[in-house]
């Protein structure tokens, strides 16, 4: 795998030379993966994986902001977001 991004095609083979399944069927269990990670963030439900870090979808108040090409005054909306937590044990294996 390259050091840029990782992308469902690495992950797909990744599987396919851990587990020997076929290339489509590894690519229909990383879109799985990623469909249900996404159903359960629409439904405002956290994602947690031990040793990794969880996943929760935030809500954002409304702000002040400003037009950073005219300096014109907004208002930001009310939005939702997703924020990752890593893990002490994912924190600590990046920083050694």
């Amino acid at each position: 795998m390259n050091r840029g991004n990782l992308t469902r095609k690495e992950l797909a083979e990744a599987l396919n030379a851990q587990l020997g399944y076929s290339q489509s069927s590894c690519s229909e269990l990383v879109d799985t993966f990623f469909d249900k990670m996404k159903d359960c963030l629409l439904n405002g439900e956290s994602i947690k994986f031990v040793h990794f870090g969880t996943f929760n979808v935030r809500d954002k108040q409304p702000r002040r902001g400003r037009n950073p090409r005219t300096g014109e005054s907004i208002t930001i909306k009310e939005r939702q977001m997703i924020s990752f937590r890593p893990s002490k044990k994912m924190r600590e294996t990046v920083n050694e």
